[in-house]
């Protein structure tokens, strides 16, 4: 068997959701990026650093598309361009996905409060491109939600802004620092905090994960912890170890490595105003307290401020979502249908990548989520296999359940 991808590769994108051996394309971050600071007004900073980049780069642009999921992250990334740029027409992009939470109607009211041209993205069988969204990204990612976003909006647009790494840089993942926070004390070691971190993590992977590969993938839980472990060995307080795991985690290795590439297939200029230099060395030392509020367990305490001028913050969702599509709905609609398909007699079981045996304990039972997604994983493997290793899938072929 002669692999195009790193045996653990294939494991990391499996457990952790993202590919940790491979090169990130923004530099990672290190515990002297948060080096915390006082800082005053920091909401003035983050709108200057924000308006000044649109300014320079988006003024001579005339096919403006945003990313709006109705969340504070796209809404004030919006807010502030229509701010900077007034006269600039700007189109904005929510997707619908059947049988999921719908946030496009509260996305549309915010755009028509920001004098945007709205556009809803309708996403009936979630899976049916997976095997163009493969071709193009060449990783075996099955969250390919941005594909069907940048399809569409570049039919409308030439540069795409998203609000990518606002989550990690201020403080947006407050389900996860809870959970966190309560697990550990004062006497955890670093190891214990890797695993805490982890088990915060728990639609990544699965009680039985280490049953889940075949005989040429030899699974091995410390294999994953040693990748995780230096974000929790060293002097920064409990919180910003896990900001510096976040932002080192899917953020580089996932989201960063996949959208781009769509992006750039469909001819759109990738736009992340929260990803800048000069953002990311004001953002990272904050203060922890300005970023998240553990009594109130509330997060994006400088957005929510900003946001608060354009009379838009009654339209945003309060609880995290994202463009999300109910993978559980999903399942039971085509999902369940699909992995049968392509997974009883798969090829990535034939090359013993995957234990068969676990497919078919599973397969027929009442899942949860977390079962759910990791059969969304082994599909993607298996169209990634088809495609680029014994080449025995075209690109442009449907996932559908005739």
């Amino acid at each position: 068997m002669s692999l195009h991808i790193d045996p653990l590769s294939i494991i990391s994108i499996l457990t952790l959701r993202y590919d940790f051996t491979t090169k990130p394309p923004i530099r990672k971050l290190t515990p002297t990026d948060f080096s915390q600071n006082t800082i005053s007004n920091p909401e003035k900073n983050v709108e200057d650093i924000i308006s000044n980049f649109y300014m320079h780069n988006l003024e001579k642009k005339s096919q403006i598309g945003i990313s709006l999921s109705s969340g504070i992250d796209s809404t004030l990334l919006l807010a502030l361009l229509k701010k900077s740029l007034p006269d600039l027409h700007v189109d904005s992009f929510s997707i619908r996905f059947s049988n999921s939470l719908d946030e496009t109607k509260m996305a549309a009211k915010i755009a028509d409060a920001l004098d945007s041209t709205h556009h809803i993205i309708d996403v009936e069988n979630y899976f049916e491109d997976l095997p163009h969204a493969i071709s193009i990204t060449k990783l075996p990612f099955w969250d390919i939600h941005w594909y069907y976003l940048a399809k569409y909006a570049s039919t409308h647009s030439d540069v795409i802004i998203s609000g990518d790494g606002g989550d990690e840089l201020f403080g947006g993942y407050t389900f996860r620092y809870r959970s966190f926070l309560d697990s550990i004390n004062s006497e955890s070691t670093p190891r214990e905090k890797t695993i805490s971190y982890l088990n915060c993590h728990n639609r990544d992977w699965i009680k039985d994960q280490d049953q889940l590969f075949g005989d040429n993938l030899s699974f091995d839980w410390e294999d994953i912890y040693s990748v995780v472990d230096g974000y929790f060995d060293n002097s920064l307080d409990s919180l910003n170890q896990v900001f510096l795991a976040d932002f080192n985690g899917k953020l580089l290795y996932n989201w960063l490595q996949l959208n781009p590439k769509i992006n750039s297939f469909f001819n759109l200029q990738t736009i992340s105003p929260f990803l800048t230099t000069d953002m990311i060395n004001f953002a990272s030392p904050i203060p922890n307290d300005m970023k998240y509020d553990p009594n109130k367990k509330t997060g994006k305490l400088i957005l929510r401020n900003l946001l608060k001028q354009f009379d838009v913050e009654k339209f945003v969702i309060p609880k995290k979502q994202g463009f999300s599509v109910d993978t559980k709905n999903h399942w039971n609609d085509y999902g369940k249908k699909l992995c049968k398909n392509f997974l009883l007699d798969g090829e990535i079981i034939k090359e013993k990548l995957i234990n068969k045996n676990w497919i078919l304990a599973n397969i027929d039972k009442e899942l949860d989520v977390r079962y759910v997604n990791k059969f969304y994983g082994l599909l993607a493997l298996e169209i990634w296999y088809r495609l680029f290793i014994s080449k025995n899938m075209s690109s442009s072929e449907k996932l559908s359940i005739k």
